[in-house]
């Protein structure tokens, strides 16, 4: 299992746990972003740097990720390409994308682009809060101890 971070709006916070994660598990972290990142010297974190524009980061996760693989993204559509993939995605916020809730989740963000589109303010995310960072470490726990089960989303 790898770890793929979609690095341009990941949360420091959350970087932080990945890190520590990598090191104490020796999980292979990549974080790909379209600018340089400061990374820990580790032989279980890299980065993977590609060129400026729309959906780059996510392009390259994408095509890199496998079956199996874990992917950190607030990004649904990203998140629907690599569950289809066999991924599972943890979002900075702790919520768990798979096969049980994608389809509702890419339906719900859809329906929000489409209002954002017809000119209705709805307002940017939330601010992160240490809540939020609990809620993601908590998660990626679970996950790592293997108590979530991609292929049903039951917890055992």
């Amino acid at each position: 299992m790898k770890i793929w971070v979609d690095a341009d709006a990941c949360p420091k916070p959350v970087k932080e746990i990945l890190f520590r994660t990598a090191e104490r598990n020796g999980i292979k972290v990549i974080l790909v972003a379209n600018q340089r990142l400061r990374l820990p010297r580790s032989p279980h974190v890299g980065s993977i740097q590609v060129p400026a524009g729309f959906d780059m980061a996510d392009r390259e996760i994408a095509r890199l990720g496998q079956s199996g693989d874990l992917v950190i993204s607030a990004d649904i559509p990203l998140a629907a390409q690599m569950v289809e993939k066999g991924c599972l995605v943890l979002s900075p916020r702790g919520d768990v994308f798979d096969a049980s809730n994608i389809v509702e989740a890419l339906r719900s963000r859809n329906f929000l682009d489409e209002i954002r589109g017809s000119g209705i303010e709805t307002g940017g995310p939330a601010p992160y809060m240490p809540a939020d960072r609990e809620r993601f470490s908590n998660m990626l726990g679970r996950i790592l101890a293997g108590k979530y089960s991609p292929e049903d989303g039951n917890w055992t």
